[in-house]
């Protein structure tokens, strides 16, 4: 199959009659793979299922910005993805884009500089993640949000008072540098659009909700900037529907636009078509053996392989291998295709790989079904989380991920105290905001409860003995803490000292809108585990997103960005949407260098 073969994705796709009369051979030869990695000479049987430039694996935000970053460079391309759908984790996330300096943000004023970037992001990242990579990152970003923005529909929205995660840090921000893709018309996608990874929570139907939002829409019962809000977001959904758009925001949209990018630049998107391994001849990547149909081929790469396949979030033996315990793929918001191929098949290439132990961390509470990510829920004022021992042990209102690294003791050595931890609200916060999407003062589903996940007690010696906690230790912690709330300050934690704290909380509560007493009955509790968004360790690469061996040496043909690669942001995060901004500037840049050499 040529590169100038039909482009939509079922069309383009060989069928399994093509691939099986290929060989015959082939039938034998898909039966096993070498173990390290599929060598020239051991996939010769293999059917040849195409040709291209370049063979990028994965269709989230990494993959789809390097297809077009190379397609708009003139190279031909082809994107290989293993579920029915396009889109990835970054389909179903807020979309939320940590890229300082860009253009969006410098339009809206934020008072940003090169040097202030490189001051906060070395400040967060610290000595592990090389120099290079961050200058890399810090300069392409804004370059890479220019040439989305002139070769897609997509546009996007500064989401102004999201503040930087570590505002006090040298050069960050305590107005954010944070953007999200503006609303786009699915329509631009024509039959396109079913093929769409959903959301991990859907906007309420008939309104048109950004991610900047949910801050008011949580606020709705009890402020009026809230209730305006959320008539904003319905008049947006009623003025779509009326122009027979199909509204999309967040994760939505920012999949949708890169696929449309895809559709006019004429890269055809193979879906059901897993990685299998990657071709290697004379210590180069050469191209990729995909399932395509039930059979396998090979596609050649004549100038690189980009793997943007996503994390292991829902592998369990790579995380039984690589993570602390315990741990769960159940608890995990990822894309349930990402089980770590693209890292496994670097590896037998003989690529290094680096920060497996960690991940997107966020406290998560284990619903029936799917479990749900805490942002609001855990920093507005009227709770608290305790541990196995009825007591407190971190700022609720910190960056998620910080919250799950103390949960997991990486500074201490109680491992498990704090697994699984309860975040205790009242009946007045009940009263007062949204929960997920429970509305105020309405009960929580039945299933909740039946799943262990929530408990309710009208006493706090009662709560304490449903959630396993010693009576006298929650008491005394909700005393200490209910003196604080009313005070307005937090000696132990020092909830509410940074901007950040104050981000998802409740400005009418005063002095300290991050606090406020647990004392109406009945008491709520909510399970939290160490949840994530995916996984951020992976193949090594350096500062042009080649992929590296152990000894720093470069895989020719081997490129990685997003969440197969090991992360430029370290061990830590440093803003809302530290996952994609980089994920889709990596993407650009291997493209990119591709097209250079």
């Amino acid at each position: 199959m040529s590169a100038s073969a039909s482009r939509t994705s079922p069309a383009s796709r060989p069928s399994r009659r093509a691939v099986l009369a290929g060989t015959g051979a082939g039938v034998l030869a898909a039966a096993a793979l070498p173990s390290g990695g599929a060598r020239a000479d051991g996939v010769r049987a293999w059917p040849r299922l195409g040709e291209y430039d370049v063979v990028v694996v994965g269709s989230g935000a990494a993959g789809m910005t390097a297809a077009l970053t190379a397609a708009k460079r003139g190279l031909s391309v082809l994107v290989v993805e293993k579920s029915p759908a396009f889109g990835g984790s970054a389909a179903r996330s807020g979309a939320g884009i940590w890229l300082p300096n860009n253009s969006v943000i410098l339009a809206a004023g934020v008072p940003d500089t090169p040097q202030k970037a490189a001051a906060y992001l070395s400040a967060v990242v610290g000595p592990e993640v090389p120099a290079d990579r961050q200058a890399a990152f810090l300069a392409n970003g804004p370059r890479m949000l220019d040439f989305v923005m002139a070769n897609s529909p997509l546009r996007f929205r500064f989401m102004e008072g999201y503040s930087d995660y570590y505002p006090d840090l040298p050069g960050g921000l305590p107005n954010g540098r944070s953007i999200e893709p503006d609303q786009i018309d699915g329509n631009v996608l024509g039959g396109e659009l079913a093929r769409l990874n959903p959301a991990y929570m859907p906007v309420p139907a008939g309104m048109v909700v950004f991610s900047q939002d949910y801050k008011w829409l949580n606020l709705a019962a009890v402020s009026a900037r809230g209730l305006a809000v959320s008539a904003e977001c319905l008049a947006r959904g009623t003025a779509a529907a009326l122009r027979g758009e199909k509204p999309l925001t967040m994760g939505q949209a920012l999949a949708a636009g890169l696929r449309a990018g895809l559709q006019r630049a004429g890269v055809p998107v193979w879906l059901n078509s897993p990685l299998v391994d990657l071709v290697q001849e004379n210590g180069s990547v050469t191209g990729v053996v995909v399932e395509t149909e039930g059979a396998r081929g090979v596609v050649r790469a004549r100038k690189g392989v980009i793997v943007g396949s996503g994390g292991f979030e829902h592998n369990a033996a790579m995380r039984a291998q690589y993570q602390q315990q315990p741990i769960g793929t159940q608890w995990s918001v990822g894309a349930k295709e990402n089980t770590g191929d693209g890292i496994l098949a670097g590896q037998r290439a003989g690529a290094a790989l680096a920060l497996m132990e960690d991940a997107w961390w966020g406290p998560s509470i284990p619903l029936p079904g799917e479990p749900y990510f805490c942002l609001a829920e855990r920093t507005l004022p009227g709770g608290l989380i305790v541990n196995a021992n009825g007591t407190r042990f971190v700022n609720e209102a910190a960056p998620y991920s910080d919250v799950v690294h103390v949960m997991y003791e990486k500074d201490r050595g109680a491992v498990g105290s704090h697994i699984p931890a309860w975040l205790i609200v009242d009946q007045n916060y009940r009263n007062k905001y949204l929960f997920k999407d429970v509305l105020p003062t309405l009960p929580f589903p039945d299933s909740w409860y039946q799943a262990g996940a929530a408990v309710k007690a009208w006493t706090w010696d009662a709560l304490a003995g449903r959630i396993g906690v010693p009576a006298g230790a929650l008491r005394a912690t909700l005393s200490r803490f209910n003196a604080q709330a009313v005070s307005g300050t937090d000696s132990d934690f020092h909830r509410g000292d940074t901007a950040y704290d104050h981000y998802y909380t409740d400005p009418n509560v005063l002095p300290n809108s991050c606090l406020a007493p647990v004392w109406v009955p009945p008491f709520h509790a909510f399970r939290i585990v160490p949840g994530d968004l995916g996984t951020k360790g992976g193949i090594v690469t350096d500062a042009r997103a080649r992929a590296l061996r152990a000894d720093g040496s470069v895989i020719r043909g081997l490129y990685a960005a997003g969440n197969a690669s090991a992360a430029v942001m370290g061990h830590s995060y440093a803003g809302a949407g530290s996952t994609i901004g980089p994920a889709m500037t990596f993407g650009y840049v291997a493209a990119n260098d591709i097209a250079d050499g």
